[in-house]
């Protein structure tokens, strides 16, 4: 492996010392599970889990211009957010394709939070930087930050111990800023399990004393540290997409059932053209949601997707959910054939398999 392509976050330390088993992912060396991803995924849904996101990019957006510049640069509609507020919204090019899917945050009059994917962090700064207009600032402030996601039913006790009792916790897609041990930490209401949770970030340098106190205090709550399997499996039971996988600069929000967080009424946002005209042709290929019929082997990205013997499509992420122990997934495929309900066979090492598209999330609380 290249140098320049092995990046560590301030935790890295931290889990290895935990024993974490550690891959490449987006040129980042991250841990993929600590114990098992089934275990540390049931923790998740039944207690309180902790993941490591400090490979995800902070950039800061700032000027008297930012909020108007950002609407023309983002899907969402910026003008929507209060100070403490966030949206999820989409960057595009000028072909409507996903650059990114990430979290804007208002965390001043003129002031955003940009968090971006790890893998499209230098990517999405150039990309801003070279559409920057009316004296608006952007600057890359990723290695200053260090961040973790909290996620569980019993999240709220878990804060309620490391902040003290009395603490407001924001409300969901809100920010505050709480002190902790001397220091402030920046806390949002949100995450990417289907589990109440926030997404905490701090200096890099307290990252060690956050992640150690997060991981005492919350014994009594049956905490765990978390890697990247639980994290894809636990988004996928949700139907929440993964860029790289079912979001691409070659799809737009449009055809990825995303249109909710794109806002056409906005006159003027790059890609905007484009998904006009796919809203009223409508997509040739939708991304849906599927369930396996019977137990085999799990289905995987760039498995091709049949109805009847008619090849109609392509899977883009697939794994077996272990809350509902099935195989499931999400595949692009043509919009004729993209109803719920409709039986299709996933073809897993040139044998054919049977599933059926589902509603979305595909994992829904008891």
């Amino acid at each position: 492996m290249s140098e320049v392509a092995q990046k560590r976050t301030p935790l890295y330390d931290e889990h290895v010392r935990l024993g974490a088993k550690i891959i490449l992912f987006g040129g980042w060396l991250m841990p993929v599970h600590y114990t098992s991803i089934v275990e540390e995924h049931q923790a998740v849904r039944n207690n309180v889990g902790i993941f490591d996101i400090s490979h995800m990019g902070q950039l800061i957006a700032e000027g008297s211009g930012a909020q108007a510049w950002l609407n023309t640069m983002l899907t969402n509609n910026v003008d929507k957010l209060d100070v403490g507020t966030g949206q999820y919204t989409f960057l595009l090019n000028e072909r409507g394709g996903i650059i990114d899917d990430l979290i804007v945050y208002r965390i001043d009059d003129d002031k955003f939070l940009l968090v971006v994917n790890a893998s499209r962090t230098d990517e999405v700064f150039e990309w801003l930087k070279r559409h920057l207009r009316g004296g608006v600032k952007i600057e890359n402030r990723s290695a200053d930050f260090g961040g973790v996601a909290i996620q569980g039913p019993r999240v709220v006790e878990l804060l309620h111990a490391l902040f003290g009792k009395d603490v407001e916790l924001p409300p969901r897609n809100a920010i505050v800023d709480l002190k902790f041990g001397g220091t402030n930490v920046s806390v949002a209401r949100t995450g990417y399990t289907g589990e109440d949770g926030v997404e905490v970030f701090f200096r890099a340098s307290d990252a060690t004393k956050f992640w150690n106190a997060a991981l005492e205090t919350g014994k009594l709550f049956g905490i765990k540290p978390c890697g990247l399997g639980a994290r894809d499996t636990l988004r996928l039971e949700m139907c929440y997409p993964l860029n790289g996988s079912d979001l691409s600069p070659e799809r737009n929000p449009i055809e990825a059932g995303l249109g909710f967080f794109v806002d056409l009424t906005k006159p003027n946002f790059i890609g905007r053209d484009v998904l006009v005209r796919t809203k009223e042709s409508g997509p040739r290929e939708k991304l849906v949601p599927f369930r396996m019929k019977e137990k085999g082997p799990p289905p995987r990205p760039h498995y091709a997707v049949f109805e009847n013997s008619e090849r109609i499509g392509e899977v883009t992420s697939g794994t077996i959910s272990p809350s509902l122990n099935w195989g499931v997934g999400m595949a692009y495929v043509s919009t004729p054939h993209a109803n719920i309900g409709t039986k299709i066979d996933i073809e897993i090492r040139g044998q054919k398999f049977p599933a059926m598209i589902e509603k979305k999330p595909l994992y829904k609380k008891s």
